[in-house]
């Protein structure tokens, strides 16, 4: 096997279907065609989507091609993969202008050079019903029900539409009409990766090998990253704002982290898990060479210095940042009440959420917690909201 393939295939995968048939393509010496599909449902990659992105640019650096799909078309349908409710429908104009987001973004990881985008509205555009009804011929109902989400649904008498049991056939046709030797996409994509595989061994094609990689965990610590979930750490974040998330990663996710979206040697992974499990290592420590490396690899090794040094100041010594944002208070709207101070200088989306962040503790006024809705403040008074959210207050001008 050529160098570069155990760390491709070892190293970040969660399953290979088949690995001997993909052992023997890569043994072939002809450079492989990847897909892999991305609904845009929202503008943001986030590093759950890296993991994977790291594998296509490991392909890339072997020789291999990458296609992206971007799925405009089923981005307007709604894949319910790993979430328990359908998605809401897009329009086109969304589905276009978040696209355009994702390919901004996903080239930060992927060589553009040796990447053939593909829009699905190349195939599906003058698509009839007559080939709905001849892609549907191929599969029965109970096969579709047998994917986990949608049976899960169904026991716990939520609805599936008609309109999401479409979804795994059209990612499906996807393969066939790229000719794809491998498909690339989470676990949570292997019920739709295998569809394609069957789908194109029906229509007399190779089936595509199917390459899934691991869910990188939120944020949270207990659910994937999804930004449905809102715990994710998206790739177009501020360095300041990506360090501070990675740094609020549960300690036992440090090297989960650091083995799926870092180049850190096997060897030294080995270490630093040995180190974690008896204490050797100190997991800050730790987790702040992982923030560095993350923001170096998104902005800068000059960014990730700096991003370390202002978390030392907020978090650590619990100083104000060197710049913080100002609020200027309008004229007529003063005195105004914290609730709805934090709304309209953009620190919380509604009165209720502002609400929730007092009663938790999670608002702080020149240094003091805030405790209600009346609570006194002055020219230049910095409002903290959360972890990392600073605005100084002005008072209009006469």
């Amino acid at each position: 096997m050529r160098p570069g393939y155990r760390k491709l295939l070892k190293r970040g995968v969660a399953e290979i279907i088949v690995e001997e048939e993909l052992v023997a393509l890569l043994g072939q010496g002809r450079p492989l065609r990847l897909k892999q599909g991305f609904d845009p449902s929202r503008p943001d990659i986030h590093l759950g989507h890296v993991v994977g992105l790291r594998k296509l640019r490991q392909f890339q650096e072997l020789g291999h091609r990458v296609i992206l799909i971007v799925g405009d078309w089923t981005a307007q349908i709604g894949d319910p993969s790993g979430v328990s409710q359908t998605r809401p429908m897009l329009s086109r104009d969304e589905v276009a202008a978040n696209a355009q987001t994702y390919l901004k973004q996903f080239f930060k990881v992927v060589d553009k050079d040796r990447t053939e985008v593909r829009w699905q509205s190349e195939w599906y555009e003058s698509f009839a019903l007559k080939d709905v009804i001849a892609l549907t011929s191929h599969f029965t109902v109970a096969q579709m029900l047998a994917r986990e989400d949608f049976d899960n649904r169904l026991q716990t008498g939520r609805p599936v539409s008609l309109t999401e049991l479409l979804y795994p056939l059209l990612q499906a046709y996807d393969s066939v009409k790229i000719e794809a030797d491998v498909e690339l996409g989470g676990v949570d994509q292997k019920f739709n990766c295998l569809v394609g595989r069957e789908l194109q061994a029906t229509l007399g094609q190779r089936p595509q090998q199917v390459f899934l990689v691991p869910l990188l965990v939120g944020t949270d610590g207990l659910k994937k990253m999804s930004k449905s979930l809102g715990n994710y750490i998206a790739l177009d974040e501020s360095p300041q704002e990506m360090f501070g998330k990675v740094m609020s990663i549960p300690d036992p996710l440090i090297v989960n982290y650091l083995e799926l979206l870092t180049d850190v040697p096997d060897e030294e992974m080995g270490e630093l898990k040995r180190g974690m499990e008896s204490g050797g290592v100190n997991p800050m420590a730790l987790k702040k060479r992982l923030a560095r490396e993350i923001v170096a690899r998104f902005h800068s090794p000059e960014a990730g210095g700096e991003a370390e040094t202002a978390f030392e100041r907020v978090f650590q010594r619990r100083q104000l940042p060197e710049e913080i944002s100002e609020f200027v208070i309008p004229r007529e709207n003063v005195p105004l009440g914290m609730v709805s101070l934090i709304v309209q200088a953009g620190l919380a989306p509604s009165r209720s959420e502002a609400k929730r962040l007092i009663t938790q503790g999670a608002v702080e006024l020149d240094g003091q917690r805030v405790i209600q809705d009346s609570w006194p403040y002055h020219e230049g008074s910095v409002l903290r909201v959360g972890k990392r959210r600073f605005v100084r207050l002005r008072f209009p001008q006469d």
